[in-house]
């Protein structure tokens, strides 16, 4: 499967990834709406998530995002490319985007996948199982031990501010620190 899905990215643009990028997240997007409707009968519960303080979006968000960011980068630099690699489709993606392409693409991911996994279904099936199903839905990794262990990790710990927090606002920001400070990073700074 891995060579198979390292052929067709080697064979796309990154115009064309990003775009597969946006509509995967897009479809997320439409499934949030579809579970919040039938879970909660209304949209309403989204208002009450956001509440909370810049403080607290600053505490439990950028500082946590921040420290994965480096935890991420001593990993990059100490481990040897075999245990990080996904395949190519962040290189693919991130190396052929400008830095407007990059907050605009990290942003939506962090809020796509935000909204239907702790907005949605943490309040509704529980934070074990949402950040296991976090995990679970970036299956590149399933098969590179570092990166699932790193992102089954990120899950819980996004999960877990989102649980002392009650605040989307928060879990948003921390996942969009941490993808878009790393695809910078993969961007401008990482050869190799």
């Amino acid at each position: 499967m891995k060579n198979k899905q390292a052929a067709i990215i080697a064979t796309m643009t990154s115009k064309q990834v990003r775009q597969q990028v946006y509509i995967s997240q897009s479809l997320l997007l439409i499934i949030s709406l579809i579970c919040a409707w039938f879970i909660y009968g209304s949209f309403t519960f989204f208002s009450e998530l956001f509440e909370g303080s810049v403080t607290e979006i600053m505490l439990y968000g950028l500082l946590p995002g921040f420290i994965v960011v480096i935890i991420d980068m001593v990993m990059y630099k100490t481990l040897p490319k075999r245990y990080w690699d996904d395949g190519g489709i962040n290189e693919k993606i991130f190396r052929g985007s400008n830095i407007y392409q990059i907050i605009m693409l990290t942003m939506f991911v962090a809020i796509a996948e935000e909204v239907l996994f702790r907005g949605v279904l943490q309040p509704s099936i529980g934070y074990i199982a949402t950040s296991l199903l976090f995990a679970f839905i970036h299956i590149r990794y399933l098969f590179k031990p570092v990166l699932f262990n790193s992102v089954v990790m990120l899950s819980f710990y996004i999960g877990f501010m989102f649980e002392i927090t009650n605040n989307l606002g928060v879990t948003i920001i921390m996942h969009f620190v941490i993808d878009c400070s790393l695809a910078l990073y993969l961007r401008f700074f990482r050869r190799g």
